[in-house]
């Protein structure tokens, strides 16, 4: 689409204009935005074509797509012509003698999103549509008389191009339309194709050895998987030869049961990632596969693509087999069992506990050297990820920080070294590249450091500046809260064909390899590993005709995966806010820029806060009034009543 645009900027031919746009092409003639010059279509030099933004107000910004160098072009609310964040637009320029160039949107070619969430008000007697992301009124293509039989605040899927209802997904003041309205505005689904489940169901719930001799017999390891207490998909396991310092990280071998464009794979290329509500999972894969077949159940012979690393006594790696082959965990333990064994508590252990642990505890040993290692030439920041609990009815019943332990070290550290392995065996495919944080991005974070007396000049080597900081964050107490603001200073981590290596990680290179089950990623470097393991040119060609688009949609659909997620979240913290407002709580200031935040820090701790106050200062711990919360967006506004002292 926006190269057809592009072409017509300059001038396309019939012959270069495919077949599928011809609607398009009369559309824009008919409306004399395009001209007809000997043969060739020209876009009139009046008009633009671009990606349309609208701001909270209406007001819509244009950035054209020929002149980079120009300023978005303005759009008043009323000149949208019904156009939402992202279409791909055609505007007339508007003359105007002096300010910002103006336009309004006379056409728009190509919705970003197919349909849009709104819920139900009576405004001026009429029932209309409240956009659930923009807030603005959107008029619904239904008669008055349907829509009155509607509850107030009907939650509905309104196609945007007709403006029709598709469909009613339930009432606004009702805690169980929360996940459907996250994964809806994000056009996710979590049922698959009958053909997919059929598909999935035909490769059985069960693994025997005897149809697999090619594959190297590695049942007598011992092998374990160590996964969260909620776990149901085990995609990594691990075992250590300790006498000859070997270490085995067997991953799920998803590659064995999706065919090349499926049922199953085209579903899974669409999703790409695996989404995690607080009570649920919405998987990548058929749950037969991803629960069952595919995953490295105890007690049970499963399929496994495996590296085999033998380390030297300087804790680096000198030999990198990759394998096809079949294991039998011994073990599925959860973290907080391995953290209990690494504490030296073996009051629980079981007899094949027993057996386990004289590889696994000199493995944590071992790991803790390579790890050491490791961050000689990387950064290591101290995090905690809000868990939410939510009741059968998915109202919010408490939260806690989740922080990294030793077992969770234990298995990242066993995973870097084989997605590292990976990357040394690809020339061109699909990397994970993470570039160094912009000069802009350093002069922000030592500004916004400064105010809490953290004053480092600039360096041009930015690793070593940023062990600075982190050094005298500790000095002062605050280095998980100044981790975040270094991680927000760097470039997003994203997927690309060619290495750039990573740099919050300081490796040459680096890839995913190890979450076949929730990574399209990592199933598409699968297969290409495996075409280079059977010297197998004409898939590998295959493999890789499209992965330059391939990367570019995985890197955007990992970014909207994650929405996914907080948007459920933001919504379920609006929820228990909306029932105390007006009550006072504890919270840290987490954000000073424009519009500050605040952070929830009390009984219940993670939900964002914008603040209704000009003057605050960052970190700074304080108790706010509730004085707002927005359920259709997942919005809580709060003041400063005092400093927590």
């Amino acid at each position: 689409m926006i190269e057809l645009l592009l072409a017509l900027e300059r001038g396309a031919s019939n012959e270069e204009i495919p077949s599928e746009f011809s609607s398009l092409i009369n559309d824009l003639v008919r409306l004399k935005a395009v001209k007809l010059k000997k043969s060739t279509y020209v876009l009139d030099s009046r008009y633009r074509a671009g990606t349309i933004d609208i701001a909270w107000g209406g007001t819509g910004f244009v950035k054209t797509y020929t002149n980079k160098q120009m300023k978005d072009l303005l759009v008043e609310a009323g000149d949208t012509n019904g156009a939402m964040r992202g279409d791909i637009v055609i505007v007339k320029r508007l003359h105007t003698k002096q300010g910002r160039p103006k336009a309004k949107v006379i056409y728009i070619a190509k919705r970003k999103h197919a349909s849009s969430l709104v819920y139900t008000k009576v405004q001026h007697k009429r029932v209309v549509g409240v956009n659930l992301k923009t807030t603005l009124v959107q008029e619904i293509s239904a008669s008055q008389k349907s829509l009155k039989q509607l509850p107030d605040g009907a939650v509905l899927k309104i196609n945007n191009s007709t403006g029709a209802l598709e469909e009613v997904l339930g009432v606004l003041s009702d805690p169980m339309v929360d996940e459907k309205i996250s994964m809806a505005l994000f056009e996710k689904t979590e049922f698959f194709s009958e053909k997919a489940e059929l598909e999935a169901a035909s490769h059985g719930n069960y693994v025997d050895k005897a149809f697999y001799p090619d594959r190297v017999d590695l049942t007598h390891l011992d092998f374990c998987t160590i996964d969260p207490v909620d776990a149901k998909d085990f995609d990594d396991a691990v075992y250590f030869d300790v006498e000859n310092t070997t270490l085995y990280v067997a991953i799920a071998d998803v590659s064995e049961y999706l065919f090349d464009m499926g049922h199953i794979d085209k579903e899974a290329k669409k999703r790409a990632f695996s989404i995690y509500f607080p009570h649920k999972s919405i998987p990548m894969l058929p749950r037969s596969l991803s629960e069952n077949i595919c995953s490295l159940k105890p007690d049970e012979d499963r399929l496994a693509f495996v590296f085999k690393i033998t380390l030297d006594s300087n804790y680096t790696p000198v030999k990198e087999e990759l394998m096809d082959a079949v294991i039998h965990s011994k073990r599925r333990y959860t973290y907080e069992e391995i953290d209990s064994f690494l504490d030296g508590d073996f009051s629980h252990q079981r007899e094949i506990d027993k057996t386990i642990l004289k590889s696994l505890l000199p493995l944590n040993d071992f790991m803790k050297k390579v790890r050491a290692k490791r961050l000689k030439n990387s950064f290591e920041f101290r995090s905690s990820d809000t868990r939410m609990v939510v009741d059968e009815n998915q109202n919010l019943v408490s939260t806690r920080l989740e922080k990294e332990t030793a077992s969770h070290s234990l298995i990242e550290d066993c995973m870097l070294l084989a997605n590292k392995a990976a990357a040394k065996k690809l020339e061109y495919g699909i990397f994970r590249t993470h570039g160094e944080p912009t000069m802009a991005k350093i002069e922000k974070l030592l500004e916004d450091l400064a105010y809490v007396g953290i004053n480092e000049k600039f360096n041009p080597d930015i690793p070593l500046l940023i062990k600075h900081l982190q050094s005298k964050a500790d000095e002062m107490d605050i280095r998980e809260e100044v981790d975040k603001l270094i991680i927000r200073s760097q470039q997003k981590a994203v997927y690309e064909p060619q290495n750039k290596g990573h740099f919050g990680l300081g490796f040459d290179s680096y890839t995913h390899f190890t979450s076949p089950i929730r990574r399209y990623s990592d199933l598409t470097l699968h297969r290409l590993l495996k075409a280079d393991l059977k010297h197998d040119k004409k898939r590998k060609e295959f493999l890789l005709k499209n992965i330059d688009s391939l990367c570019e949609s995985i890197s955007n659909l990992e970014r909207e995966s994650d929405k996914v997620a907080w948007d459920y979240m933001d919504r379920k913290f609006a929820r228990w806010a909306h029932e105390r407002i007006g009550e006072d709580v504890k919270a840290i200031v987490t954000d000073v820029t424009k519009n500050p935040i605040a952070k929830l820090d009390d009984e219940i701790v993670g939900a964002r806060m914008f603040l209704l106050d000009d003057e605050t200062e960052l970190f700074e711990r304080v108790i706010v009034k509730i004085v707002e919360a927005d359920i259709a967006t997942g919005r809580i506004w709060a003041k400063i009543v005092r400093k927590d002292v």
